[in-house]
């Protein structure tokens, strides 16, 4: 039998911090985390909170054609037999 070994390579930087910043960090990063984690983490890429969404959602534009169709949705949901009690 062979076995396959994989090795994940990803390009590394150097950077360099004061002892505060590095104690900041240190005190954020868990058992088993990397810093890189820890940065990851604390500091998302643009466009993955829930802050961006909102943003980019208020320069959206949506058509009054959209909006009568999701209201004919939402109607029509309201008179679906499963949503209306039936006591």
């Amino acid at each position: 039998m062979i076995a396959s070994v994989y090795a994940k390579c990803m390009a590394v930087k150097t950077i360099t911090i004061d002892i505060d910043a590095y104690e900041r960090l240190a005190r954020l990063k868990r058992t088993g985390q990397s810093f890189s984690q820890v940065i990851k983490e604390h500091l998302p890429a643009p466009g993955t909170t829930a802050g961006d969404l909102l943003a980019r959602l208020d320069r959206t534009a949506i058509s009054d054609e959209t909006l009568a169709g999701i209201e004919r949705v939402i109607e029509e949901r309201g008179r679906h037999p499963v949503r209306v009690p039936g006591w």
